[in-house]
């Protein structure tokens, strides 16, 4: 199992990119800037969104994979790692978020 730094080395990168928002149904329910502290998360989310077309809950799985060793501190620690968080909450309540990628 790849850790989070190497998963994210094989992700693009996120030049251009301000922001994600992510959206239920017409409504914002996350941003994830790109700032120190949430390009790593940036990075996923991009990658899924880009490859699912959605933050479903099959790309939701695949974003726990990648968080690698930071997903079972997740579990152990809730709202210690919120973007984690609401991927565990996509795959329990079957649900869909939009990603829109907001450029810089």
């Amino acid at each position: 199992m790849n850790t989070f730094a190497e998963n994210l080395a094989g992700m693009p990168g996120i030049e251009g990119i301000a922001r994600i928002e992510l959206l239920d149904g017409e409504t914002i329910v996350a941003t994830i800037e790109n700032k120190a502290g949430s390009q790593g998360s940036l990075r996923v989310y991009r990658h899924l969104a880009e490859k699912h077309g959605a933050i479903t809950p099959a790309a939701a799985r695949e974003g726990l994979d990648l968080y690698a060793e930071h997903t079972e501190d997740a579990r152990s620690n809730p709202g210690k790692h919120p973007n984690i968080d609401r991927l565990l909450d996509l795959i329990s309540d079957s649900r869909t978020l939009t990603a829109r990628i907001v450029s810089a």
